[in-house]
């Protein structure tokens, strides 16, 4: 570590520091006496400007600038998984043993316990080639995930010497390879990558299998392919890190990285409290074992907020390359570009639409782009997957952040005030949502769950799109003049909305549902509204069905038939037609009767 420069000009987390030649674009710098962690971001002529991660109160013009010779980067390697970090991937419960609840600033922490040993499976032999992107260790990480120790990208070469399989420190050298260059190159448990550049990939795959997640409106209307991306957008209070939470909990992805992104503090305590105490509902092994979180709330410093979208992609990716299946909760990207929109302004560029920096939709880009579904350097596969919440002031999809995550995602959950406020959830509106998924998971849809699973869903939709129109002339004049076919579709609409889009998180029935059982209830509901049609057509009005109680037993379906079995849907089917038909009959004979 080297002293390169001295401070000239404090401004927040912005610093001029002079001695511009000393320095590189992007390199990791230690600022001041207290050798607070920072980034350089510009060079001009004479002076260097660099954000710091940590709090700057108390630097003085003078101090020190020390260079780490390196770009800002992460140690990757076992102990990851399960860990709470910070925007910059130092430990929370290290700093706290450190200094207290309240982080100190310049705390020399790695990020990864030094001293903790791991049980290592060596999985090459002297004399293999190993190319980058290689396995030649095994580490059981947690009880629910191997950690697959991999040859960095752009190293290779022949292996000389190995160790017998143990227990080691993550810093031990456990593979010495001889490079193309005859030099002998130390493998440990760890490597480092820096966070702004994306790590390499053979191919990249199309987009065709869905990330199940157990929510129907999504999984069903809305679906997100696995290497997708996501937007979650509402206004305070409709649910935005409620339905991320769900998600982490019941997706089928092998990984979760959750980013409390300049979030409010309670409810980034929240998380920290809850999830160490939820259980993965596949294994019965605590979520934790394939979560990891990134704390950086509203009142830390703004600087680190920016950079924890980066760290916790580049975890993502890491784990990707060993051939897993993860999913990324970003809460909330509109902190993230609030963030850069402070620094922005500090700066003194021009700015762009509301203030925002006119690089806003390139950074956002540079983020989302980052998804996908891939053949890894050790010709494995694995996908990273991002669902990102957006927080609009006021709920107004049209404000810059909103407008520009759009034209990076191909799926649109948009989270709707009233439907919060009345308790229906997910708060997500189905007539604002969207998904450009389901054409290419079509495929899946019909080998995997059932022929015929888009045309229902597509029905679901226009049936949902034609309640609508007429609520516009309810509102006006009233359902009772509609005709019979028209009261017909308002009575299926609502069963859809209450029945099938509402879901409840805190019934152990509700929470999740499987593909096939979504299909089923889809299935059940359109076969109703072919049954009534036929009731209308007969001249009985909708409201003798509804006095049956045949559709509030619908309702209740989703409690009643449970995810391992399915026989009662046969017959709840044959409970519709008998029902459908008594009507029917009584209604003719009562005709007759009245005729005679």
């Amino acid at each position: 570590m080297k002293e390169k420069g001295k401070i000239v000009g404090v401004n927040g987390p912005v610093l001029t520091i002079g001695g511009s030649r000393a320095f590189e674009m992007m390199e990791m710098v230690y600022v001041g006496w207290q050798k607070l962690i920072g980034e350089v971001i510009a060079i001009n002529r004479d002076n260097v400007i660099v954000q710091v991660y940590e709090n700057t109160t108390g630097l003085k013009v003078g101090e020190p600038v020390y260079s780490s010779e390196e770009p800002m980067s992460l140690q990757l390697g076992p102990g990851i998984v399960g860990g709470v970090f910070d925007g910059i991937q130092r430990p929370l419960p290290t700093l706290e043993a450190l200094t207290g609840p309240f982080i100190g600033r310049g705390l020399d922490t790695q990020s990864l316990d030094p001293e903790r040993y791991w049980d290592v499976e060596i999985t090459v032999k002297v004399g293999q080639q190993l190319e980058e992107g290689v396995v030649y260790a095994l580490v059981p990480e947690t009880g629910l995930l191997t950690h697959r120790v991999m040859v960095p990208p752009g190293m290779g070469g022949t292996v000389v010497e190995t160790v017998p399989d143990g227990e080691y420190k993550v810093n031990d050298t456990v593979v010495t390879i001889k490079n193309r260059f005859s030099e002998l190159v130390s493998l440990s448990l760890c490597q480092r990558w820096p966070v702004r550049k994306p790590r390499p990939f053979r191919l990249r795959h199309p987009l065709t299998k869905p990330l199940v997640t157990g929510q129907r409106v999504i999984d069903t209307l809305f679906p997100i392919a696995k290497g997708g991306a996501a937007a979650v957008p509402g206004s305070f209070g409709t649910g935005k890190t409620m339905t991320q939470h769900q998600l982490a909990k019941w997706s089928d992805a092998d990984l979760i990285v959750y980013i409390g992104c300049g979030e409010r503090g309670n409810e980034i305590t929240e998380v920290l409290e809850d999830f160490p105490k939820l259980t993965d509902p596949r294994s019965g092994r605590p979520l934790m074992e394939r979560t990891i979180l990134i704390a950086n709330t509203s009142n830390m410093p703004v600087a680190a907020r920016e950079a924890s979208i980066y760290t916790g992609i580049t975890i993502a990716e890491y784990y990707r390359d060993m051939g897993y299946h993860v999913a990324i909760m970003a809460d909330s990207t509109s902190r993230w570009a609030e963030a850069l929109r402070e620094i922005s302004g500090r700066l003194e560029e021009m700015p762009a639409e509301e203030g925002f920096p006119a690089y806003l939709p390139s950074r956002l880009s540079q983020f989302y782009e980052r998804a996908g579904y891939v053949e890894n350097l050790n010709r494995s596969e694995g996908s990273v997957s991002i669902i990102g919440a957006v927080s609009p002031q006021g709920g107004d999809f049209s404000e810059p952040v909103t407008q520009n995550t759009k034209r990076f995602i191909r799926c649109f959950w948009a989270l709707d005030r009233q439907l919060a406020y009345s308790r229906h959830y997910p708060a997500i509106h189905w007539l604002t949502s969207y998904s450009e998924y389901t054409e290419l998971l079509e495929p899946w849809y019909e080998k995997e769950v059932a022929e015929g699973f888009q045309a229902n869903r597509k029905e679901i939709l226009r049936i949902l799109q034609e309640e609508s129109k007429l609520m516009e002339i309810v509102k006006l004049i009233g359902s009772d003049i509609l005709p019979e076919e028209q009261k017909l579709t308002l009575e299926v609409a609502k069963l859809i909305r209450v029945g099938f889009l509402q879901q409840n998180i805190f019934h152990d029935v509700d929470t999740f549902v499987t593909i096939q059982k979504q299909y089923k209830m889809m299935r059940i509901i359109l076969h109703v509204q072919r049954r009534m049609r036929n009731v209308v057509e007969a001249g009985i009005p909708v409201s003798q069905i509804r006095k049956t109680g045949l559709l509030d037993e619908l309702v209740k379906m989703k409690y009643a038939i449970l995810n391992q079995d399915l026989t009662p849907f046969v017959a709840l089917h044959e409970k519709i037609d008998t029902v459908c038909d008594e009507v029917i009959e009584s209604y003719r004979g009562f005709e007759r009767t009245r005729s005679s």
